[in-house]
């Protein structure tokens, strides 16, 4: 059986390494063209190794097309002769004349147990939505979005403080094991998969920068998630305000959740008052007064990552100062 891997960043190089290590026949590797800051073509997707550096190291032949739907990323598919497509985030949907290419058709790594967060960031929507247990489904791709036969499915627990990049970290592992194992019930026969409820559909659409800016009125739990689930991209970030200068952004990347404080201030504006500001700690008011956040790590504009000790030193908190969005009501 003749193999084309397609995939760009983390979450895609087990599975790659995988099949390479099974000594399957992956004739070629369909990845995103490097990135380039100054363009938006390109992969936004985090890298380890790199699936081109891993294609290199196996003499896997790669093509890098700005969209694989094209006459000319269609004719470098073809000529790759594949039986079956492996893809795994990939980041671009796979329009029916690519999908008719192999004769076995396609089938792709998905990080959540479909029907549940179909698209492009489940494992940020998992954490968002407080799940608990998450998993990875291989399904047969079709020109719905995510909506194929579940060919294998794998369940696994979140941690209760685990980020986004972490927690598809080890998805990536039982993907890359459900991924293989498929490919070898497809060698023996037909495979039959198991379809959908369309009832019990959920949507996890690309992620954007705003979603990172942090509500302060929200609950200490929900801030939480957020920050969580935006690591290790677009990040959660805030605006530091003092009287007297121009709001600094500040990302924020490790927080606590603490419980009632007694004493705050019921007012909604009061969210995102910084409470307390001794070395080491740093606790922001949130939810009009019913919960706090302790921030842990956090990156100035323009700096590296500090730990709140360090940020206190360098920027000195004193009564009245906030974290906000960038123009406070």
């Amino acid at each position: 059986m003749r193999i084309v891997m397609m995939g760009t960043g983390t979450f895609a190089e087990p599975t790659f390494e995988a099949l390479i290590a099974a000594r399957e026949n992956v004739v070629g590797l369909v990845t995103q063209p490097d990135r380039d800051t100054g363009r938006k073509g390109g992969s936004t997707r985090q890298t380890g190794k790199g699936m081109a550096a891993i294609a290199e190291d196996a003499a896997v032949p790669v093509i890098q097309p700005e969209s694989i739907n094209t006459p000319d990323g269609l004719a470098a598919l073809k000529a790759l002769a594949p039986d079956l497509l492996v893809v795994a985030a990939y980041g671009q949907i796979l329009k029916p004349e690519v999908l008719a290419v192999p004769p076995l058709g396609a089938i792709n790594v998905h990080a959540s147990l479909l029907p549940k967060f179909r698209g492009a960031s489940p494992v940020a929507a998992a954490i968002l939505a407080n799940e608990h247990v998450t998993g990875v489904t291989i399904i047969r791709i079709t020109p719905g979005l995510d909506a194929g036969d579940m060919l294998a499915k794998e369940s696994l627990e979140i941690h209760p403080d685990e980020t986004t990049g972490e927690l598809e970290a080890r998805l990536a592992v039982i993907g890359a094991r459900l991924a293989l194992d498929t490919v070898q019930r497809l060698k023996a026969g037909p495979v039959t998969g198991e379809p959908q409820d369309e009832s019990a559909v959920s949507r996890a659409p690309k992620l954007k920068k705003e979603q990172g800016l942090l509500d302060w009125s929200r609950p200490a739990s929900e801030i939480a998630r957020v920050v969580r689930a935006m690591q290790p991209w677009p990040t959660a970030y805030t605006f530091f305000h003092r009287p007297g200068k121009e709001p600094m952004r500040v990302i924020i990347s490790k927080v606590r959740k603490l419980g009632v404080i007694e004493g705050l201030p019921p007012e909604p504006s009061a969210a995102g008052l910084i409470l307390a500001f001794e070395p080491p700690r740093i606790v922001v008011q949130a939810h009009s007064g019913s919960s706090s956040i302790e921030v842990l790590e956090l990156q100035p504009a323009g700096k590296k990552k500090m730990t709140a000790e360090e940020f206190l030193r360098g920027y000195p908190v004193q009564d009245g100062y906030r974290f906000g969005p960038e123009k406070l009501d």
